[in-house]
């Protein structure tokens, strides 16, 4: 656990843990190799609250847009955030968003990475 937070500080909880089981059996190298890819696509949950905060007052389902929800985004920008009870659910959800998105990234990572 200790080579994750040396890594990648910002990662917090569920996906630090998460992202130590795939560095486990990662040589030094491509465990650097890794998190600046990762660290690149990750999105940070503050970033989801934000844009869904904007999509209370301006335009909604941004937020969605960022992590590849391309329909609920679309969804969300003709219904007004599902009237807005889906934005203010999505604000609770925020970081279950995101953790959902990065672990997406991680796994894409480590396949690619082979």
């Amino acid at each position: 656990m200790n080579k994750i937070y040396t890594l990648l500080p910002e990662a917090e909880g569920e996906e630090a843990i998460f992202l130590d089981s795939l560095l486990k059996d990662m040589t030094e190298e491509q465990a650097q190799s890794f998190i600046l890819i990762y660290r690149g696509r990750r999105k940070d949950p503050q970033t989801i609250l934000l844009t869904g905060l904007l999509g209370l007052i301006w335009v909604a389902g941004i937020h969605r847009f960022l992590i590849n929800h391309i329909g609920m985004g679309i969804l969300y920008l003709f219904t007004g955030g599902l009237c807005f009870i889906g934005t203010i659910v999505d604000l609770v959800n925020h970081k279950n968003l995101a953790f959902e998105y990065n672990q997406q990234v991680a796994r894409e990572i480590k396949v690619m990475m082979g």
